[in-house]
């Protein structure tokens, strides 16, 4: 089993930046393909990034690439989301999510096999 704990959500305005942490526990964190998703109201999960066991690679959905980074500290067995330039499109319930394998970069939801509870941002205009 793995638990997954996300920090780092709030408000912020426009153009602002937050930056989402996940620590993980119950399993060795570098075993792990780590993502990071997210759910607006009445719409579906979405992928927003991912990184790779050893964090050297990373993926990222269309509508976040340039602005988010994802990284990773194995030492301190966590992930994070840093969000630069926020819009409003972006608010949503920020999940972390695990998938343990050690090949390539998570881009199916369902093949995660553990989430974390979520972590709310909401950007205002």
């Amino acid at each position: 089993q793995v638990q997954l704990v996300e920090s780092g959500g709030g408000l912020v305005q426009a153009g602002g930046s937050l930056r989402l942490s996940c620590a993980a526990s119950g399993r060795t964190f570098s075993s792990l393909l780590m993502g990071w998703f997210r759910q607006a109201p009445g719409k579906e999960r979405e992928l927003v990034a991912t990184i790779n066991w050893s964090g050297d690679s990373t993926y990222y959905g269309d509508s976040v690439t340039g602005r988010f980074t994802i990284s990773r500290d194995n030492a301190k067995n966590t992930v994070y989301l840093q969000m630069n330039r926020l819009q409003p499109e972006d608010t949503a319930v920020y999940y972390c999510a695990a998938y343990a394998t050690k090949y390539g970069l998570g881009i199916e939801r369902d093949d995660y096999d553990y989430w974390g509870q979520g972590t709310q941002v909401t950007v205002s205009s």
